[in-house]
């Protein structure tokens, strides 16, 4: 079964006010089995454009990966980022 990946590109202008968010999520994530993989590491980008942070979580299924977004306890924890950040975030289902 492929694996199920979030993958966002945000801007934090404010790091103090996205520290709660950052503090709440890991322990949410962990619950539906998803693990960082990038978390907002250096980055060059090569072509395009991208946003200062990139992130990539991995979970054990695409399932996995879209109840976790969709959970009262993320939900909950997506407005303190929302209030913090701009964003694009996808869930995608990754090869097998």
């Amino acid at each position: 079964m492929p694996k199920g990946y979030w993958i966002a590109h945000i801007t934090v202008p404010d790091m103090d006010a996205y520290q709660p968010y950052r503090a709440r999520v890991p322990a949410i994530l962990a619950a539906h089995g998803g693990k960082f993989l990038v978390r907002a590491g250096t980055q060059e980008v090569v072509e395009g454009t991208a946003r200062p942070r990139s992130v990539v979580i991995e979970f054990p299924s695409l399932a996995a990966a879209k109840a976790c977004y969709h959970s009262p306890e993320y939900q909950a924890a997506k407005i303190l980022r929302t209030n913090a950040s701009t964003g694009d975030i996808c869930i995608v289902e990754g090869w097998d």
